[in-house]
């Protein structure tokens, strides 16, 4: 499996990352979906939107979405 730490990565292929992980996870394309909306997230491509600029991983930013959800 290819890392995908930022430090690995382009922008280009942090987005193809972000979007091919979206679409497996739910199955349909984020475009017009308000499901993450729904979830109290936000819009999806926002919610990622630092893991695509470089400012933070993936990984940093599931347990920031997660932390509240969490007891």
């Amino acid at each position: 499996m290819r890392s995908i730490l930022i430090k690995d990565t382009t922008k280009e292929e942090r987005e193809k990352i972000v979007r091919e992980a979206l679409f497996g996870s739910c199955g349909s394309e984020c475009e017009f979906c308000s499901g993450c909306d729904n979830l109290g997230g936000g819009r999806i491509e926002e919610l990622y939107r630092p893991y695509i600029e470089g400012l933070k991983e993936i990984s940093e930013i599931n347990e920031e979405y997660r932390a509240p959800l969490v007891r």
